[in-house]
């Protein structure tokens, strides 16, 4: 669709399907608006292989290497290649978005996640992220880089707050988000759950708006981590599409 038609779509949804756009119909999907043509799309997870569930059976998948294994390369082709098949699978399968890359900086080897994420090097994870995300995205498949931001610990991976200096979330924190989004575009970024200096991720307009819209010029949707929304305004306030 054109920007035109997005907008002239945009004006006829009424208020309530406007609000109800911006929370989700199920697990994994988001809210149709039938009689506008508008429908429902499927999100899932699969840095390395579609994660998908449907009628509580697992969908049979390639598992390529995940990331831990796969920056090893620094092949950024090689990457793009890897998008590429796993959107060849989410077409098949109707998945909208594709909730990666992972592009968080392994800070402890405790960490639970760090297996998904590519590399303690932020320029290696965003020229990683950036490549994988032009192979799904060039192939119609959206994706969804991840956990923006601070999210590098397992403990109270979901409630701990990271307490960061600005010079140290510019310099390691956030590089791997800023070229994945500036390089590749990605249709979404998914916020953290974790709090940075006493405030939740999803409610801080600072980095939700401020900085990834306003200085990395992100034009997609941000969404939350599962489960990661406390007080819907708040977030939507800050810069919470999703």
């Amino acid at each position: 669709m054109t920007d035109q038609e997005i907008s002239e779509l945009a004006r006829k949804l009424t208020l309530e399907e406007k609000a109800g756009l911006c929370s989700g119909a199920g697990t994994w999907t988001l809210k149709a608006v039938e009689r506008l043509g508008i429908p429902q799309i499927t999100v899932t997870d699969g840095p390395h292989g579609l994660r998908l569930q449907k009628e509580a059976e697992t969908v049979p998948a390639v598992c390529f290497p995940p990331g831990c294994a796969s920056a090893c390369s620094f092949d950024v082709d090689l990457l793009e290649e890897i998008g590429a098949a796993i959107a060849a699978h989410c077409r098949e399968e109707n998945v909208g978005v594709l909730l990666g890359p992972a592009v968080n900086i392994k800070r402890s080897p405790l960490g639970g996640r760090n297996f998904e994420y590519y590399s303690e090097d932020p320029l290696l994870a965003g020229e990683m992220a950036a490549a994988f995300i032009k192979g799904v995205q060039k192939n119609g498949v959206g994706t969804s880089v991840k956990h923006f931001l601070a999210n590098n610990q397992e403990t109270r991976r979901m409630s701990v707050s990271a307490e960061v200096d600005e010079r140290t979330l510019r310099e390691i924190y956030m590089p791997a988000f800023e070229i994945a989004v500036k390089k590749a575009r990605p249709w979404t970024v998914m916020s953290a759950y974790n709090k940075i200096n006493g405030k939740y991720v999803g409610d801080h307009r600072g980095y939700l708006t401020d900085v990834l819209r306003g200085e990395w010029g992100f034009d997609g949707v941000v969404v939350s981590d599962w489960g990661a929304v406390n007080n819907r305004v708040t977030k939507l306030e800050a810069g919470l599409d999703l």
